[in-house]
């Protein structure tokens, strides 16, 4: 077996592969602070280790980030469990250079990860280093702790539960960004009839206030329904101001109230130039990076 090492002076492979690292760990948590843990429990182990006897540094860290997140999403099931209405990734503030890799940027989406919830903690592993990682089987199999033709089994399973739930993402950016636009013109400007007119009849609303923020403790579903709920701030004259801002990838929004300090981020599926999926996040906790961009990376 041929072994590498690291040449004097040239750069530690943890520090080059830092921003991957963080990208699986938030894959596979949905939560950039769990994730950050994650990577920092395995820069522990790389500093404990003999670099000279690792012979793909890569593949030797995602394997150990791997194994860090998979214990990490036990004890988050359990949090989880006793969380108060709905739970939702933590959104992060990125730059356009995650835009720019559509792959990327739809499988750290809001709406992604979302999905990504509804998988058992080996099929997602599976699935987030397979199908965007392209991580081969045999990798993955010392990932997790299982042989190859089980990980193949498990991948297939994955994809099929992913595909049938995963929401059929828009990719022109340039609509997304014009349909996010109109309903923040439509927000700010209490005009309830642009605010139907970009949504889709069918939309779908899902907040997050962690039992800390005021949020619906349950989506809310419908163009009326939804139209209306967001209408109420206006009408009763809340002040606000709203931004567009680039989440998880995507076209997002940011609205912040003065009245009570509070912020929320927003994330959305555009269809047919009509948004069919809100994502409302008033939970402070997961709302403290979103004053600096996060790098992400394949």
């Amino acid at each position: 077996m041929t072994v590498t090492s690291t040449p004097h002076g040239a750069a530690d492979p943890f520090v080059e592969h830092r921003s991957l690292l963080f990208t699986v760990a938030y894959e596979m948590l949905g939560s950039a602070a769990d994730a950050e843990d994650v990577v920092q429990e395995s820069w522990l182990r790389w500093s404990a280790v003999d670099h000279e006897t690792v012979r793909d540094a890569r593949a030797y860290l995602v394997r150990v980030v791997t194994r860090q997140s998979l214990n990490r999403l036990r004890s988050l099931s359990r949090r989880k469990e006793e969380y108060v209405g709905e739970w939702l990734p933590e959104p992060l503030l990125t730059s356009p250079d995650v835009a720019e890799d559509v792959e990327l940027a739809e499988s750290v989406s809001i709406a992604m990860l979302t999905v990504l919830e509804t998988l058992g903690p080996a099929e997602r592993a599976v699935f987030v280093l397979r199908e965007v990682f392209d991580t081969p089987y045999e990798e993955i199999a010392e990932a997790i702790d299982k042989s190859p033709a089980a990980v193949r089994q498990i991948a297939h399973r994955a994809k099929e539960h992913v595909a049938a739930r995963r929401p059929r993402m828009q990719v022109e950016r340039s609509e997304q960004q014009a349909a996010v636009d109109r309903f923040l013109a439509a927000v700010q400007g209490g005009d309830l009839q642009a605010l139907l007119d970009v949504l889709a009849p069918d939309v779908v609303m899902v907040a997050d206030g962690g039992g800390i923020a005021q949020a619906a403790r349950k989506p809310i579903e419908g163009s009326t329904k939804v139209a209306a709920f967001l209408h109420t701030a206006h009408r009763i004259n809340i002040e606000f101001t709203g931004m567009p801002i680039s989440i998880n990838g995507l076209p997002g929004a940011r609205l912040d109230i003065p009245f009570d300090g509070s912020t929320t981020a927003l994330s959305f599926v555009v269809e047919d130039g009509r948004i069919s999926r809100i994502y409302a996040m008033r939970n402070p906790e997961k709302l403290q990076r979103l004053g600096e961009e996060t790098l992400l990376q394949r």
